[in-house]
């Protein structure tokens, strides 16, 4: 039998890892890793964890661990907010201009920063403008690979 050290470890990892939405979900995820715990159990680790759900802006809501510092902390929040709020970059030189959606220049820019791009100097944002600044040598090819390789998706 699995301790409850190893349970609630692999609950963090599970939901870092994929889109979970429901208990059910996780449930079955956790069996598949030989587990046998119930829902009530499940559902105490999830309250003791600090599992909370968050919103994805389009289909509905998926589980996330709260960070050490008391933020949420996902890698998938954050190309979720670059997707929902970025409309288009052009560049001059080392700068580049991103508009977004109103409103979305912060979460956009604060998802830019979290992947700490090494092309990327600095990010300033307004309400529907972000500024960047690429770092002396890079040019903003490398940087368009970069967003590509983290989102394939995204229309740049």
């Amino acid at each position: 039998m699995r301790s409850r050290d190893d349970r609630l470890k692999a609950i963090k990892r599970i939901i870092k890892q994929q889109r979970v939405e429901s208990q059910e979900i996780l449930l079955n995820e956790l069996q598949k890793q030989g587990f046998n715990v119930t829902q009530a159990t499940l559902s105490r680790d999830l309250k003791l964890l600090k599992v909370g759900k968050i919103s994805d802006g389009w289909h509905g809501y998926y589980y996330t661990v709260q960070g050490d510092e008391g933020n949420i902390d996902s890698d998938k929040a954050y190309i979720q907010d670059l997707q929902r709020g970025f409309l288009s970059v052009e560049f001059s030189g080392s700068l580049g201009v991103i508009k977004t959606l109103q409103g979305h220049a912060n979460s956009v820019a604060l998802s830019i920063d979290r992947f700490d791009f090494p092309e990327i100097l600095g990010t300033v944002a307004g309400d529907d403008t972000i500024i960047i600044v690429l770092r002396e040598g890079h040019g903003p090819s490398e940087l368009v690979a970069n967003l590509r390789a983290f989102i394939p998706d995204i229309e740049l």
